[in-house]
């Protein structure tokens, strides 16, 4: 009986697998689809199957093809709804509560991807009443070396108090002011990924086209699996270069979190800062990290808090062998209670275990984050740890997500077809060391979007990055993010594209700036203006000449939006440098003469070039428009830039 029962079961399921109608994962309650534009839906189902699409009183059929899929197009919907979405053939599926009105497609690295609820305005937004007219379809993290034709699973986010902490806080920004001027439904989609570089994100087509990165793309395995064991070879030999004579432990990593000077041999790194950056490049996976510190009888005495800024992504954290707290996160501030008992006069050893599941990897933020709290007062815990890696993880990381077009094919393929408004793009870091390969780099992106996006006109709007590291690091003659900055503002030339620039909203000391707030206000600016709700461009004032005259120097601006001035009334203009035929940078006298700037400097008879805010951290700088927005860095010279021949793979 049961034998004979067993294969008629097994057929009647696979006929029902068969039969099951669905759309793709981008596609799910709460969804916002574009307006005023051909509504592209598509799925799978049994092949030769008829099936009837309905929306919002517009309907559509096809018949699924051989190989399983479907797609129909819609005729366009203004903004509004909610709206029931159907589809009927062997079976229904159904998706309430469906709106429309703009999407915007949010892309580039850790600053975009950053959550509201870990910005400055955070913990209000968060509790604040939110407009459940927007939505945010996080698209799930995945490297691929080959286009992919769906998303991993993943819905459709309602904002409103218990879940608008996750939104992207630029996005966030960016829609409640877009939704304060249009009145109408936001959908975000979020794509952003931490570390990736400007490469990643190129189809395989445009790639392909680009001599430094062919070789790259031509090289890759055939398919994810090989793609995922060559990439452990590889940490692995890295791993074994940095840490000689320390083997991966693999899950054998007993005793490490044991007091004591276990970790004699173990090489160092400096926290706060991610490992990418100290000789572990593109290292995912498990590290532990080790501080031994001493303690008067006083701070032993009583209870602690322990403070370790904020770990990318996971940690384990014992003191003297006894654990005292974990959690995952790499936003989150990390602060764990040390129970009376636990610490002891003279040496203790704090011990972590950090798990890095793609990205930067380790203790990031303030290095007055890093402390130990104690009845007798702070303990520092900045500086040197002693490090060694347990296992690595390949396949989320760096090395996957900045490989040619491996970003793409995992998250921007499967979008092919919708229709979207716009793209909002915050990136750069992760290619200030080959700043000025990024002007061409980042045209061709663009204009590989708007091609994979079938909208030659598609808006592409900007972030100009942020300032960032100590000021006392600043040079004129060339910083990596000064000459990214530039070859962002490049883009510019082409129609269609806005730039906000957040040159006076960084943090000497934190990559990831928590005013996320006035980015996204920025860029919904830039944005009226590509979109005809609002006259000015909203981007600073611009340039449009310069010349020597004598001993002084003249710049020529305009979009000054009532005239120039500096940002606090009555400052001293700062942040110009000159230059004579000896190209040696000295900084500058400013004066405003209406419109223009005169530049002289003493030591500089015979100027012949000038540059504005082209350091690192142009946090001095201080020139804006009658409308407050900040002069964005220039330079009037072409001389070649210290990035000038560094390359994709060389």
């Amino acid at each position: 009986m049961k034998q004979t029962a067993l294969p008629l079961i097994l057929a009647l399921l696979a006929a029902t697998a068969q039969a099951e109608v669905r759309l793709s994962e981008v596609f799910g309650e709460h969804m916002v689809l574009q307006r005023d534009r051909p509504l592209r839906l598509w799925g799978q189902a049994t092949p030769g199957q008829s099936l009837t699409v309905t929306l919002g009183g517009r309907e559509a059929a096809t018949r699924v093809g051989e190989d399983g899929r479907w797609r129909v197009q819609l005729a366009p919907l203004p903004a509004g709804g909610p709206h029931r979405l159907q589809v009927k053939g062997d079976q229904t599926v159904t998706l309430e509560d469906v709106l429309i009105g703009d999407v915007w497609l949010l892309g580039g690295q850790s600053n975009m991807e950053w959550p509201l609820a870990q910005t400055d305005t955070g913990p209000q937004e968060v509790a604040s009443p939110q407009d459940a007219r927007l939505r945010q379809l996080r698209v799930p993290l995945r490297a691929s070396v080959r286009p992919e034709a769906e998303i991993a699973p993943a819905p459709w986010v309602v904002a409103e108090p218990g879940r608008v902490g996750e939104f992207s806080a630029v996005g966030y920004h960016f829609a409640r002011r877009m939704q304060a001027v249009q009145g109408i439904p936001i959908g975000l989609i979020a794509t952003a990924w931490g570390g990736s570089m400007l490469e990643t994100w190129m189809s395989r087509g445009a790639a392909l086209r680009d001599p430094d990165l062919a070789p790259a793309v031509r090289g890759l395995p055939a398919d994810n699996a090989a793609f995922s064991v060559a990439l452990g070879q590889r940490l692995q030999r890295r791993v074994a270069a940095w840490q000689p004579g320390l083997p991966l432990a693999g899950a054998d990593a007993s005793g490490w979190n044991a007091a004591g000077d276990i970790d004699a041999k173990w090489p160092t790194l400096q926290a706060p800062g991610l490992w990418e950056g100290q000789g572990l490049a593109d290292v995912d996976g498990v590290v532990w990290m080790r501080k031994r510190i001493e303690l008067s009888a006083a701070q032993a005495a009583g209870a602690a808090e322990l403070h370790l800024a904020q770990v990318d992504d996971c940690d384990e954290v014992w003191i003297n062998g006894q654990r005292v707290g974990g959690q995952c996160g790499w936003e989150l501030p990390r602060r764990y209670a040390v129970a009376a008992g636990v610490l002891r006069a003279g040496a203790n050893w704090i011990a972590v275990r950090v798990t890095d599941t793609g990205g930067g990897g380790g203790f990031h933020g303030e290095a007055a984050d890093m402390r130990l709290d104690t009845a007798a007062g702070a303990v520092s815990l900045a500086g040197a740890w002693r490090a060694r890696v347990e296992s690595v993880a390949p396949g989320a990381g760096p090395v996957a997500n900045n490989g040619p077009a491996l970003g793409h094919n995992g998250l921007i393929a499967p979008l092919q077809g919708l229709s979207v408004r716009g793209v909002l793009w915050y990136q750069g870091e992760e290619n200030s060391g080959r700043a000025a390969a990024y002007a061409d780099g980042f045209k061709r992106l663009i204009q590989d979007w708007r091609q994979q996006f079938g909208d030659p006109d598609l808006p592409f709007l900007f972030v100009q990055l942020a300032a960032w590291r100590p000021l006392a690091d600043n040079r004129p003659d060339g910083n990596g993010f000064a000459e990214l900055r530039g070859s962002q503002a490049a883009a510019l030339a082409l129609p269609h594209t806005g730039m906000a620039t957040a040159i006076d909203i960084g943090d000497a000391i934190d990559i990831h700036p928590r005013n996320k707030r006035t980015v996204g206000e920025r860029l919904a600016a830039v944005a009226m203006h590509e979109l005809g709700l609002r006259a000015a461009p909203a981007m600073g004032p611009r340039l449009t000449g310069s010349q020597a005259r004598g001993a002084e120097f003249e710049l020529r601006f305009d979009r000054t939006e009532g005239g120039l001035r500096t940002a606090r009334s009555g400052e001293p203009l700062r942040g110009f440098y000159l230059a004579g035929a000896d190209r040696r940078w000295v900084p500058a006298q400013a004066r405003f003469d209406g419109d223009r700037i005169m530049l002289r400097s003493d030591v500089v008879a015979a100027p012949v070039a000038a540059r504005y805010a082209w350091v690192d951290n142009p946090g001095e700088a201080n020139i804006v428009g009658g409308d407050g927005l900040p002069l964005p860095p220039l330079r009037t010279d072409d001389w070649p830039l210290a990035s000038a021949g560094k390359r994709y793979g060389r």
